[in-house]
């Protein structure tokens, strides 16, 4: 398949990602300021827009210069997905519950599978959660019951032919099991011999199922993600292993929930949206790359961290929406990820026992990557209150910010003094380290 930017001089990467690392880390810092300032309003006060720091970490409104994922559908296989949420009105297709059959896939009462889509497709005004790929379309498929579990990975195995039948281009897995299932690898290949693109979480080191990358991220082929604070350190609470391909943000972040409301979630089941989505936006500016080539694509621009090359925390390195989007990256005939990693077959966590009511045809029922409930839900505001609060928080943080540039100004100037250069440009100011941070929200 041809790559429409094969021969093309490379763009030096790291000196774009340095700035943009270092504007996410001044805004961070800034909002720091505003929370902190005395009579400040308390942060839950801010804009949900406000709070998506992974929108400068990655560059969006840089990669919408490019695409912002108009004409692509992205499969979501989770607990379904609020389509009355005000993030995602419009963005949300009819889609099938095969849980009990009585949804459209429409509804949502776990709200997990609803911050997945927003993460990908959330809508792009003034407040809320904004998607990486906000022109994208949503195929919700429900697979998670109100436990946030799902019974048979021949559900998810199910749901994954679904989708591939719907013509979708991406498939977003936010779900796994420490089990090798041989019904959802062959679910998995049937995705890849229709050319769809399939992503999933590596899994979280809270949900104690083991320490091996979840399956289907581990299995081959599959764009397996884990996750990273907002420095681009690895997150500590994400599995890890040969298998990993991707890493992408996923802590702190603030995501549409259940209710039309917000709350703060962390896990690389939040990660793997913004890969999801950085294959929408490719899909959608070059409809006829192969989904190989997006893959290939998709590692090949990847910000590499750690070792150099390819480790088992990072994998290729840290998604780069703008990289994959303008770099040129010579094509492939193939997935490249079909001939790099072997099968890591079964897993050693016991399975979670399916309900009595829906027998388990294997045994690899498991929960999802996440509790139902969210860690702390902000509240909600009256259109009018929020603005005048909106202005209030401004004028607040405007006192902040001139502080704040004056020692910015005094750092830069000591930082040039010191000659040191930050290491792969994501050095810079974050929140307080995780030893003397408040307790974090459960993993998802």
């Amino acid at each position: 398949m041809h790559d429409p930017t094969a021969g093309r001089q490379p763009a030096p990467r790291r000196a774009r990602r340095s700035r943009g690392r270092l504007l996410a880390g001044l805004l961070a810092m800034l909002t720091l300021v505003g929370t902190l300032a005395p009579g400040a309003a308390p942060a839950a006060a801010d804009t949900v827009r406000d709070q998506q720091w992974q929108l400068s970490f990655l560059r969006a409104t840089s990669a919408w210069n490019y695409s912002t994922g108009r004409d692509v559908t992205v499969a979501v296989i989770d607990s379904g997905v609020d389509a009355t949420h005000p993030d995602l009105v419009g963005q949300v297709l009819p889609g099938t519950d095969f849980v009990d059959g009585t949804t459209d896939g429409r509804t949502d009462v776990v709200g997990h599978g609803t911050a997945v889509a927003a993460f990908i497709a959330g809508r792009n005004d003034e407040d809320g959660v904004v998607g990486l790929a906000p022109r994208t379309k949503i195929l919700p498929i429900r697979v998670l019951d109100p436990r946030n579990e799902y019974d048979s990975a021949a559900t998810i195995a199910k749901a994954v032919r679904w989708a591939v039948d719907r013509g979708v281009e991406v498939i977003n897995l936010s779900l796994g099991s420490a089990d090798t299932a041989k019904v959802l690898t062959d679910a998995i290949a049937y995705a890849f011999s229709k050319d769809v693109v399939v992503v999933a979480c590596d899994g979280n080191t809270s949900n104690d199922r083991g320490a091996k990358v979840w399956h289907p991220a581990r299995q081959p082929g599959v764009v397996a993600v884990s996750g990273v604070v907002r420095t681009g350190a690895f997150w500590t609470g994400s599995l890890q292993g040969p298998e990993t391909v991707l890493a992408a943000p996923s802590t702190e972040l603030t995501a549409a929930g259940i209710d039309h409301g917000y709350w703060r979630v962390q896990g690389t089941s939040f990660g793997a949206p913004m890969v999801s989505a950085t294959a929408a936006l490719l899909r959608s500016r070059y409809p006829d790359l192969s989904a190989a080539n997006v893959v290939n694509r998709l590692i090949r621009t990847a910000d590499d961290e750690g070792p150099a090359g390819r480790d088992s925390q990072y994998g290729y390195g840290i998604v780069d929406p703008v990289a994959a989007l303008t770099e040129a990256v010579p094509p492939v005939s193939r997935n490249p990820l079909l001939t790099s990693v072997t099968t890591n077959r079964g897993g050693s966590a016991p399975s979670v026992t399916p309900t009595p009511s829906v027998p388990s045809s294997d045994q690899s029922a498991v929960q999802a990557p996440g509790p139902a409930a969210p860690a702390t839900a902000a509240p909600t505001e009256t259109p009018l209150a929020a603005r005048i609060e909106r202005l209030r928080s401004h004028a607040l943080l405007l006192g902040g910010a001139l502080a704040v540039a004056l020692l910015i100004g005094v750092g830069v100037v000591g930082y040039a003094l010191m000659g040191q250069r930050p290491r792969a440009g994501r050095q810079g100011w974050d929140l307080p380290p995780e030893d003397r941070s408040p307790p974090p929200p459960p993993h998802w």
